[in-house]
């Protein structure tokens, strides 16, 4: 009976262990694919609904800063800019949906709304984002 050497022997025990064949890989490929697909519109789905939460916050934390700056300086601030140089904000935030800080729409009043208020200005802010939120309300209307 012939012997084989060592080396030989390891490499007829290999060959029936080889990978994963080419079928096994495309198969995982598309469980991947198809897991992927059905995540996409959950993950972008819930980008959006984030996205309104920080515009929900930011909105009002704005409108605590307008309204502690006029009962502080007994005037309402003339622009957001006004809230930052005082320190009420230390900036003017990025209106998630728009991704820019200059397209808020402030609602400017010549009311005083307090007898200690001597002059009017921004009395409120709202998105300048174009479209409808997930419970159909306007953003420009939060």
């Amino acid at each position: 009976m012939l012997k084989m050497s060592p080396i030989r022997a390891r490499r007829a025990a290999k060959q029936g262990e080889g990978g994963f064949t080419l079928m096994e890989l495309m198969i995982v490929m598309m469980i991947i694919g198809v897991l992927s697909a059905m995540a996409a519109p959950i993950f972008s789905h819930e980008v959006h609904r984030a996205r309104e939460a920080v515009l929900r916050e930011d909105l009002h934390t704005m409108r605590q800063a307008i309204d502690s700056y006029t009962i502080d300086k007994e005037k309402a601030p003339e622009s957001l800019e006004d809230l930052v140089q005082s320190g009420y904000l230390k900036i003017v935030p990025v209106d998630p949906m728009t991704n820019h800080n200059d397209t808020w729409i402030v609602g400017q009043s010549e009311d005083m709304t307090s007898v200690e208020e001597t002059q009017g200005g921004i009395s409120d802010v709202h998105s300048g984002a174009q479209g409808a939120s997930t419970d159909g309300s306007s953003y420009s209307t939060w």
